[in-house]
């Protein structure tokens, strides 16, 4: 590529920064000059957390101990930064309790649709190219519900619903390839058959609009520790839409969800609400650092962060396209708007050894088994001169003088 081209590119990020409404968000953030394109694996650190943090351990713990469940609001903290979370997903106050990995939650959320479902259902439909962990829990949900699991293709399952559907788990965003799937319209095929849908948010929230609430979703789960930058094993969270609430049935009551939870009776009562999805003890330092990073989305509108998102990640592959030599690179996400995340997977062929050049060359991104190149773009945080640098780099580490 010729300098006047790479000049060219290069003038046009600097444009952009300059017009970016979102850019002074990057002061909330402690980073350095490493081009960070992994916040879809890890968030970077809000420059408050530490001190939220140092507060929890040497005031609220080494200070008031116990008596901090009441006066620094510990025990209500699941259902408080539940509903924080909650504009940023589309939902009402009320109906998102934070706690327990996404793992556990997805366990909760599945049976508990099976259980909502109308009798005589025995079939869960599973998105076939999930995350590992979610087939693993849909699998142990459907000999639990004493139902037969079958792995389907999003693209597939208004087609493969039926009579026998119970309930149907699906990933908003591939955490491979960065396709975005239909969330309203799979919604509506799913409860046109009867069935009830658990979406899993882990690659959506925080990076784009969900409209849970608008679209009719009976239950949703998701991780912090991505776009919400709550930080590495941050609680997850549990959404149950609420006409839904009264009949939800986890299948991990804890004494935490019980309507008198210091009654200590042998006999389980649901607790009203959103509350009965929780189960045991908060993780109260994680989630209060988790409550901490929230406070970065203060003022800072979906749909704003949305725009700069596919600004982002359009602007990328255009650099990449004029910067990559041509065929040693292939995007497998999806070019049109609506079909993408926030985060741009490329195949390469040694795709393992050229993350970690690039990662020696102050570009991190992550590497999916066995051929992908995944850079995921924070629009809190990055901007248009590095997304040009790393495709710059990219381009360099593969080879090309540019």
């Amino acid at each position: 590529m010729s300098e006047r081209a790479a000049g060219s590119l290069a003038e046009r990020a600097a444009e952009l920064d300059a017009a970016d409404e979102l850019g002074k968000l990057r002061e909330r953030f402690v980073l350095d000059d490493v081009v960070y394109l992994d916040g879809n694996s890890l968030g970077a650190l809000p420059v408050d957390v530490p001190g939220r943090v140092e507060d929890v351990v040497r005031r609220q713990w080494g200070e008031l101990r116990i008596r901090s469940w009441e006066e620094s609001g510990w025990w209500t903290a699941p259902e408080r930064i539940g509903d924080r979370i909650a504009p940023l997903v589309g939902a009402a106050p009320g109906q998102i309790v934070v706690g327990d990995s996404t793992s556990v939650n997805v366990f909760k959320a599945l049976v508990g649709a099976v259980r909502l479902a109308p009798e005589g259902r025995d079939e869960i439909l599973v998105d076939a190219t999930t995350f590992p962990t979610d087939g693993y829990i849909a699998a142990s949900a459907a000999r639990l519900t004493g139902c037969e699991l079958r792995p389907v293709d999003p693209a597939e399952v208004p087609s493969a619903l039926g009579p026998r559907t119970a309930a149907v788990l699906l990933n908003h965003v591939d955490y491979r390839t960065g396709r975005q799937y239909d969330l309203p319209a799979l919604t509506a095929a799913i409860h046109a058959a009867g069935a009830l849908v658990v979406w899993d948010l882990c690659h959506s929230a925080g990076a784009l609009p969900v409209g849970l609430d608008e679209h009719g979703v009976d239950l949703a789960i998701g991780c912090t520790y991505k776009y919400l930058n709550g930080g590495p094993g941050s609680p997850a969270y549990l959404y149950v839409r609420s006409d839904l609430q009264d009949r939800f049935d986890s299948p991990l009551p804890g004494w935490n969800s019980h309507a008198e939870p210091f009654g200590m009776s042998p006999s389980y009562e649901p607790a009203p609400g959103a509350l009965r999805g929780r189960v045991g003890t908060p993780d109260i330092l994680s989630m209060l650092a988790l409550e901490a990073a929230l406070e970065v989305w203060d003022g800072v509108p979906i749909d704003a962060v949305r725009a700069k998102s596919l600004a982002l990640t359009d602007f990328f592959l255009e650099c990449v396209e004029a910067y990559v030599p041509q065929g040693r690179v292939e995007s497998v996400t999806p070019a049109a708007a609506a079909e993408r995340g926030s985060q741009v997977a490329l195949r390469c062929a040694d795709a393992g050894p050229v993350m970690k050049r690039l990662i020696d060359r102050g570009v991190v991104g992550d590497f999916r088994h066995p051929d992908i190149l995944r850079f995921g773009f924070t629009p809190l945080y990055v901007g248009f001169k590095e997304t040009e640098r790393a495709a710059r780099v990219l381009a360099e580490v593969l080879g090309q003088e540019v």
